[in-house]
């Protein structure tokens, strides 16, 4: 999968995930294709975790569970959830390419961070959209001059 960001748009995606996640008390969120890249990342501070690994690992386990999902006839299944006893992660699908982990303590509840990681899906995939449609529009119109 091809994709391009400027830096407003990674900044606009920063944002949100500062916003929306990082101020109700997610350690850290990271933004990553499905190759195990990491495409955007925020954090509390104090997250002293090595991310790019765990983003290489979550993208191969993401592409494990998704081999699971059509073992039992699904096409995927589009969220992880690994509870630990002081952090835990939780990983979403955005969309076909991206995932979106995010690592939590004990004082934030799963259920509040799913509600919060949906409404945060969607605005990406909202910006990502605008940003596709944009660049499809420059390509049709620069075609159209041909």
């Amino acid at each position: 999968m091809e994709y391009g960001f400027g830096q407003k748009e990674l900044d606009r995606v920063e944002s949100i995930l500062e916003e929306e996640l990082i101020e109700i008390g997610v350690h850290c969120c990271l933004l990553i294709d499905m190759a195990g890249n990491v495409i955007a990342r925020c954090d509390n501070g104090n997250c002293p975790h090595d991310l790019y690994s765990l983003a290489a690992l979550a993208a191969g386990n993401f592409g494990a569970v998704s081999a699971m999902a059509q073992m039992v006839g699904e096409d995927n299944f589009t969220l992880l959830f690994h509870k630990g006893e002081n952090e835990s992660i939780h990983f979403s699908k955005v969309d076909d390419g991206f995932l979106l982990i995010t690592i939590f303590g004990n004082d934030v509840t799963l259920g509040f961070l799913r509600l919060r990681v949906e409404e945060v899906a969607k605005k990406i995939k909202e910006s990502l959209l605008y940003k596709t449609m944009l660049l499809r529009n420059f390509i049709d119109s620069d075609s159209d001059a041909d």
